[in-house]
Formats: structure tokens, C-alpha cells, sequence
């Protein structure tokens, strides 16, 4: 082998172990979380709750959890002080858009959402998603009025 060849491999042979040919360190993965004022605290826990999400909830949010994901729902005594300021100035309910992927046929999520009392407002639909393929889309209202959108991908 070329001293010429064996410099070469042996820059690839360093680069890579210094993660030269990996993605960089530093980079947005993900959400971690959104959040989001509460206006109906109540009617908001039991609606996510019948969604299935698992609620903890503590004195200045509640925090719903699906999978790796968690929406903070901030309760209207801490949203409404002037001195809260981690938020959007002008948030108030409803504020949200969020959309979320469905894992299984249309007629599980059609039950899912009649057991929490959602109605459909639109869908399904085909839609464009965050994963740059098509999807069917459907479309409810949580009980602040925020739209939810369930997209299930083939």
C-alpha cells in the first residue's frame, strides 16, 4: 500500500473516530414538550384522560404524557399572574394546534375519540405530515377549544 493511501485511510480512520462522519453534537433532535394555558381544568384532565394519556398533575400545571411525548397544561392561577412570563405573551385559551400520530386502524381512533367525547370536526382527510408522506387526518376540539389532529400513516 501507498504511504499516500495509507494517510488517507488513516485521516477516514481518525475522522471517524472523532465523530467527524457522525451528526453533529449540537443539533434539535425533537420536541421534548409543549406547552400550553388552561382554562377548564376539570373538563381538560377528564378529556385526556379519556384519551388514554396518563395526568400528573401539580399546583401550577398538569402534564399529560403519550409515549415520549408530554404536553404542560399551565393552570389559569399561574398563566394569568403578570409575573409569569416563561410563555408566549399573548397565549390565552385556545392557543394550540398540536397533532399527533395514531398508531392503528381508523375505527380504533374513531372509539378512542367517541369515548372521550370528542367529535369529529373534520376527516378524515389526507393530509402531508411531519414525516414528509401522506396521511389521513382527523380533526376534534379538547374543551378549551385547542384543535387536535390524529394522523395515521400506511
Amino acid at each position: 500500500m501507498s504511504s499516500s493511501r495509507r494517510r488517507f485511510i488513516g485521516g477516514v480512520a481518525a475522522a471517524g473516530a472523532s465523530g467527524a462522519l457522525a451528526q453533529p453534537a449540537g443539533s434539535v433532535r425533537g420536541f421534548d414538550h409543549v406547552a400550553l394555558p388552561m382554562q377548564n381544568t376539570d373538563a381538560m384532565l377528564a378529556f385526556y384522560r379519556g384519551l388514554g394519556f396518563q395526568v400528573i398533575e401539580n399546583p401550577t400545571a398538569c402534564s399529560v404524557y403519550f409515549g415520549d411525548n408530554m404536553i404542560n397544561f399551565h393552570r389559569p392561577v399561574t398563566w394569568q399572574r403578570e409575573s409569569f412570563t416563561l410563555r408566549a405573551p399573548a397565549a390565552k385559551p385556545p392557543c394550540g394546534d398540536l397533532c399527533f400520530v395514531w398508531e392503528g386502524a381508523a375505527d380504533s381512533l374513531k372509539a378512542m375519540l367517541d369515548r372521550a367525547g370528542a367529535k369529529i370536526i373534520e376527516g378524515p382527510v389526507v393530509r402531508q405530515g411531519g414525516r414528509k408522506k401522506a396521511a389521513s387526518s382527523v380533526y376534534v376540539r379538547d374543551p378549551d377549544g385547542n384543535l387536535l389532529e390524529f394522523m395515521i400513516y400506511s
